[in-house]
């Protein structure tokens, strides 16, 4: 409602979403039908825009400063600051805003990368609310590309070519 979306438009994917079942299909065998009560259907054309739309408060925080990004991709999320310290500014304001829609950061696929003139000089450790600290690394891969520590943005090729041949 606060997107102004239609209240018709609204009530349709209310009616929609609200009475899905599923099943799980395991070779030849399916279970049985349960209802699924949160989420949106994977697979669906609609579910990365409906999901963008319940994070897009997460990029519109009162708390961002116009030197941070957040970028989102269906359930990805690329936050990108300027210094160590902002980054980890942002990381808290991301948890806070994901703490608000009853979400959390999965700290196993989380990790930091350094890019810039200072990206060989150690940094100070990235903790998250609960203490897990975030590891810092020279690679990583984000939505089937990877992206590589060193001056300037790049990202690598070398997992491409290598899949190719």
């Amino acid at each position: 409602m606060k997107r102004l979306i239609p209240n018709e438009l609204l009530n349709i994917l209310e009616c929609w979403l609200s009475r899905c079942y599923s099943s799980v299909k395991w070779y030849d065998a399916w279970s049985y039908l349960f209802i699924v009560n949160f989420g949106v259907r994977q697979g669906s054309v609609l579910s990365p825009f409906l999901f963008a739309i319940y994070l897009d408060d997460v990029t519109r925080s009162p708390l961002l400063t116009r030197s941070m990004f957040i970028v989102l991709y269906a359930d990805d999320i690329l936050s990108i600051a300027p210094s160590v310290c902002m980054l980890d500014k942002l990381l808290k304001i991301c948890e806070h805003e994901l703490d608000l829609l009853d979400m959390a950061i999965n700290v196993k696929k989380s990790c930091c990368l350094r890019i810039g003139p200072r990206n060989n000089f150690s940094c100070s450790p990235i903790s998250m609310s609960k203490g897990t600290v975030l590891p810092w690394v020279s690679e990583r891969r984000y939505l089937g590309i990877y992206i590589k520590q060193s001056t300037n943005f790049r990202c690598s090729v070398d997992h491409a070519k290598r899949s190719f041949y």
